[in-house]
């Protein structure tokens, strides 16, 4: 008769220890990770590509302005070498001179774009990923995640929540557009 009770008891028990245990299988599988990639981010997102439009539009004279004085440098210096056998040494001197100015103020000129242009590519960029980022908490928020990558040396795609967030920054920028 113990043995049938503890038989009993034993049959009880291991459908108790499977139900404990059933949680602890359930709470690992519910742990959500995504993975967005920037890049592609900055790529396709519309408000990248407005703050690329912006940029453009922005340095497009300074950029024209710099083409053109490239340009006639190049064409000055072109001539000089023509003309440089004909020339009496002093006239040769002052126009070597004149060039080299002009070259160093063509320099000067480009790296002063090249430097501003950069400090506004950083400033929009940076306004760009601040709007990515609240978007990936909300798409993360919104869909329960627990953890969004964005560097991964692999990641299975069925994980990649990139064009969620695109999408969901589309949307955001569409919303305030219709408004105006």
């Amino acid at each position: 008769m113990k043995h049938l009770i503890r038989a009993a008891v034993g049959a009880l028990l291991v459908p108790v220890f499977a139900l404990a245990a059933a949680p602890a299988a359930q709470a690992q599988e519910t742990f959500r990770i995504g993975f967005v990639n920037p890049d592609r981010v900055l790529r396709e997102a519309q408000p990248a590509k407005v703050a690329q439009a912006k940029l453009e539009a922005e340095f497009l004279k300074r950029e024209k302005d710099l083409t053109a004085q490239g340009e006639a440098l190049k064409t000055a210096s072109e001539r000089f070498e023509r003309e440089a056998p004909t020339l009496s040494e002093s006239q040769r001197t002052a126009r070597q001179r004149a060039l080299v100015d002009q070259d160093r103020d063509f320099q000067r000129r480009r790296r002063e774009f090249q430097e501003d242009l950069n400090a506004r590519k950083n400033e929009e960029l940076q306004q760009v990923y601040e709007r990515a980022n609240r978007v990936v908490k909300q798409v993360a928020e919104a869909e329960k995640y627990d953890a969004i990558l964005q560097e991964a040396i692999y990641i299975n795609p069925k994980h990649d929540i990139t064009d969620k967030v695109i999408k969901a920054l589309n949307a955001s920028t569409a919303a305030p557009s219709a408004g105006k």
